[in-house]
């Protein structure tokens, strides 16, 4: 089916059998899937993942969906009219998992002093994009930016060297924040709402990122008896770091991955930041996934029986759809929910750690490649 395929299997479903899905209401997807189709139309299609689903076979299927604004009934009878489901079934016997993330909100100075020092910056011009065509010899494939320097392309500078000075004089600063712990999240989470003295808001979004691999903090931690894996979650991490003061940078420079951010205007306060996707995420209905076996765009109703913080102690059953991706999300089952923006949403998203169920939604005109 696909060259992924060791890795997975597709099991064709229908809706009766998606725990949850007649108590769901889909209704806030529409506006996201015709975000998806201008992208495609007029813009540029979303690479085709290795599961096989195309961009255009996605838009012919947004393109058979009602205008205006549905109710839940209406936005169900669509889908049950137009795709059918399959489960993603892990060929390892596991189920699939879920995180989540979110778009802080933080206070920023547009200047430095003091109290506001650590900067946000943008995309330095000595970055470049990697490909099998000029990456230097020797260099691991994974890394997908290098800086150019007069004697060729080498690696960028990590998060240490950053932090130490790399980037001062170069005027890349976008604003600074007071606490380099805040810093760090944001690119964890890769976007922010920064408020400023003046009561301005504004957005920050992922311009690129120093290359190097991501490695877990969180991971560091428990590896090092510091934290329980049990409870490990963004809470705990930063408890961690407010009470050891001492150790916060050897923590974060574990972490060598750097990420730059470029402005961005928050048009829609009800909408999160433009994602990899190139539209805005949907708070609670956004999923980042692994995009070299998925192609953006397309739903997934995700159910996890653990998983019930976000609905008000039911489980977690929902239909969503693939905007995002990240270093941290790979495999056919692993998903990233996006829960919105500000301290609440940060809160939810940061002791989603659960096992789920993912049932990818293809057009009926795709299906038959995936199964009688």
């Amino acid at each position: 089916m696909t060259e992924a395929a060791p890795q997975y299997r597709l099991q064709r479903k229908e809706f009766a059998d998606l725990p949850g899905w007649q108590d769901d209401d889909p209704s806030a997807l529409f506006h996201g899937m015709r975000a998806c189709l201008r992208q495609i139309r007029d813009v540029k299609p979303y690479k085709t993942g290795a599961l096989g689903l195309t961009a255009a076979e996605l838009a012919d299927f947004i393109e058979k969906a009602p205008a205006g604004d549905l109710d839940a009934a209406t936005a169900r009878e669509f889908f049950e009219a137009h795709a059918t489901p399959f489960l993603v079934d892990r060929t390892d016997g596991n189920q699939g998992f879920v995180t989540a993330f979110y778009e802080p909100e933080i206070e920023v100075s547009p200047t430095r002093d003091e109290v506001w020092k650590y900067p946000f910056y943008r995309r330095p011009p000595d970055l470049v994009d990697l490909d099998d065509r000029n990456r230097p010899p020797g260099l691991d494939p994974s890394y997908m930016f290098g800086r150019k320097t007069a004697d060729g392309i080498t690696t960028y500078a990590d998060r240490r060297e950053i932090d130490e000075g790399f980037l001062e004089g170069q005027g890349l600063e976008i604003a600074y924040a007071r606490s380099k712990v805040d810093v760090f999240f944001v690119h964890v989470q890769g976007a922010a709402r920064l408020r400023y003295p003046d009561g301005a808001i504004r957005r920050i979004t992922y311009a690129a990122k120093a290359g190097h691999p991501f490695s877990a903090i969180g991971k560091l931690l428990i590896d090092r008896g510091e934290l329980d894996p049990a409870t490990v979650s963004m809470q705990t991490i930063r408890a961690w770091l407010a009470s050891n003061p001492a150790k916060v940078d050897e923590v974060l420079w574990h972490n060598r991955s750097y990420i730059f951010f470029r402005d961005a205007e928050v048009t829609d306060p009800a909408l999160g930041p433009i994602a990899a996707a190139k539209v805005p995420l949907i708070p609670g209905r956004s999923l980042a996934v692994d995009r070299q076996i998925h192609t953006f765009g397309f739903p997934f109703f995700i159910h996890s029986e653990t998983l019930t913080h976000l609905d008000n102690g039911k489980p977690f059953a929902r239909l969503m759809l693939a905007l995002d991706t990240g270093s941290a999300i790979v495999g056919p089952a692993r998903g990233d929910i996006f829960t919105g923006s500000g301290d609440a949403a940060g809160e939810r998203a940061g002791t989603v750690r659960n096992a789920a169920d993912f049932y990818i939604l293809i057009p009926n005109t795709a299906a038959g490649r995936y199964g009688a």
